[in-house]
């Protein structure tokens, strides 16, 4: 079939076995590639219920049809599992310029099974795969790491994805570092990669899937630059990348602050877009072939940290560290951004690990924690959490995990053992049914459902009727992580672009229902992952804090359980699901 090269690789970390296995035609059109396919070998090659850190666990680096072509949106790669965080389907997305080599290597997937015996790193190309001893990078930070694997390979083209101390050590919410700042940041799969004793990855090749129309694709591509490179979204993104989203969220008492407290941050002026820009050196960087550059590559020019350099921070990380801990100016939040990636820690998780932890120390429940702004403490609780060194062995295993072993679940923010992005579901409710439903737990970008209702798209008190719209968005997206398409190109790609690309690539030129139908059934199937892995409906919901404790300038933002109630049954009835979200006849 066009748009793949119809084949997976299996690598076998325990025997050093590797195998091709092909990829049923049917299958490719059915789920196409990228969290569509990996679902499918999670399905279909994993046991149910295996331990997410055991052998038996799978990790799988997958692309799509679209990568390495000249689609600007098409530069991420995703990253697959069973989540060590949360017991469910574990996916994570990454940008940058590795997707390319991946893509190279002649494989639709790469999947890493059972478990090496010593550290180890991998070379996959299209000429096999390299094992090779890794004892002097374990424990080494991600940078060091991933600059030596690529001077050990020395191969033109090649790209690495690395862990840190976090992923060898097993910490639950370990993220998977590339290009030395990008991350597959959510679900711990850096520790699933670390629990099989590989320290790095290096892919390069020279292959090229066919596709089923190479003129129309690059036609299209062409159109899109020629139309988007010069509105005011790709001037916006490339100008303040998503810091912007501060300004926003800010003024509309959705940027979660002081462990959830509050919805807005006193300071937030200080760790803003406009903060970054007047008190650092930015320069916009993209992924590969990216005109949109919302990557800021950030020098702090002034102050204790001068020098330091990183890409970012992003926005996910200037409110889970900046908001929830209280910390700024925004050079201290770039600082504690930079110890995560060098420990590979994910900033989502990590700052409201560290915020938990303070606010835990102030209902008795821990002592010694730093507080709220404590930039130097955070460092340390990072390093503690990294090497599951005191307290850090607690946080290390997760917020739920900790908040039952303090007796926190009233105080505790999640779902399904993640930590909610940036959008707090009490201002914006339609995210109190993304973060609800969501396969991976509270996750907003496998709806993106915050954006309609933060630009007043979606009526905030809608309650009948919104659920449909929100398939629209979950499918969507659903679709594009088949293709592993950039979020930020929605505005720009959307259902008639997405019908392009597919058939430029695979052939298939599917009218706007199919594509929908595709894109839900690719939800369905990561459904049917978390009801084999003991999901139940209770696993639908949301902490009771966000029902109870109001934010707002009137503190009268909450969540209203029956509204969520009357959308989760909508939602159930949309998909053909029955009364406890289970799909029927599928």
């Amino acid at each position: 079939m066009d748009g793949f090269y119809g084949k997976f690789l299996r690598i076998n970390l325990t025997d050093r076995i590797v195998k091709e296995e092909n990829i049923p035609d049917d299958v490719q059109k059915k789920y196409l590639g990228g969290k569509g396919l990996a679902g499918y070998l999670m399905l279909n090659y994993m046991s149910a219920r295996v331990d997410a850190l055991s052998p038996d666990n799978k990790l799988i680096f997958a692309t799509g049809p679209a990568t390495d072509t000249t689609v600007p949106a098409a530069g991420r790669h995703g990253v697959f599992a069973k989540s060590p965080l949360t017991g469910f389907f574990g996916e994570s997305y990454s940008g940058g310029s590795t997707a390319p080599a991946i893509r190279k290597t002649g494989y639709d997937a790469v999947m890493l099974e059972g478990a090496s015996d010593e550290p180890i790193y991998l070379h996959v190309s299209d000429k096999g795969v390299d094992f090779n001893n890794a004892s002097d990078l374990w424990g080494k930070e991600s940078y060091e790491t991933e600059d030596a694997l690529l001077d050990k390979v020395n191969k033109k083209g090649a790209q690495a994805v690395v862990i840190g101390p976090a992923g060898e050590k097993l910490v639950r919410f370990a993220c998977i570092k590339n290009n030395r700042w990008r991350s597959a940041g959510r679900t711990g799969l850096g520790a699933v990669m670390g629990s099989k004793k590989v320290k790095g990855i290096v892919f390069s090749g020279e292959q090229k899937a066919p596709l089923a129309d190479e003129e129309m694709l690059n036609d299209y591509s062409r159109n899109l630059v020629k139309t988007c490179v010069n509105t005011d979204r790709t001037k916006n993104m490339k100008q303040k990348g998503t810091p912007y989203m501060v300004t926003v969220t800010n003024e509309q008492s959705a940027f979660p602050t002081r462990y959830w407290a509050e919805g807005s941050f006193e300071k937030w002026q200080d760790i803003s877009t406009d903060a970054m820009r007047e008190r650092m050196d930015v320069k916009p960087r993209g992924c590969h072939r990216c005109f949109m550059a919302c990557g800021k590559l950030s020098k702090v020019t002034d102050g204790r940290h001068k020098g330091l350099e990183l890409e970012g921070p992003e926005y996910e990380t200037l409110y889970a560290i900046g908001g929830l801990c209280c910390v700024s100016p925004i050079e201290e939040v770039v600082y504690l951004n930079d110890i995560c990636d060098r420990l590979g820690l994910d900033t989502i998780s990590g700052g409201n690990l560290a915020a938990f932890a303070i606010e835990a120390c102030k209902r008795g429940k821990l002592s010694g924690m730093p507080d709220y702004g404590d930039v130097d403490g955070i460092a340390r609780l990072f390093h503690q959490i990294a090497y599951r060194e005191g307290i850090g062995e607690l946080l290390s295993q997760g917020i739920k995990h900790a908040s039952e072993e303090l007796g926190l679940e009233d105080m505790v923010v999640h779902a399904k053992g993640l930590e909610p992005a940036g959008y707090d579901a009490r201002s914006l409710p339609g995210m109190s049914l993304g973060y609800a439903v969501s396969n991976r737990g509270g996750c907003h970008l496998r709806s993106s459902f915050y954006m309609g209702e933060l630009r007043g798209e979606i009526p905030k008190d809608m309650v009948e009727g919104k659920a449909r719209i929100f398939i629209d968005y979950e499918s969507r997206n659903s679709l594009e992580d088949c293709l592993i398409l950039c979020r930020f190109y929605q505005q720009f790609i959307g259902w008639d672009g997405m019908q392009t690309i597919i058939k430029a690539t695979t052939g298939m030129d599917l009218s706007r229902d199919e594509l929908f139908d595709l894109g839900r059934r690719v939800t369905t199937l990561a459904k049917h992952f978390n009801i084999r892995e003991g999901w139940t409906k209770k696993d639908d919901s949301l902490p009771p804090r966000l029902f109870n404790d109001p934010i707002g300038p009137e503190k009268n933002l909450v969540v209203n359980a029956d509204n969520l109630a009357i959308m989760l049954r909508e939602y159930y009835e949309l998909h053909g699901w029955d009364e406890e979200g289970r799909p029927i006849g599928e």
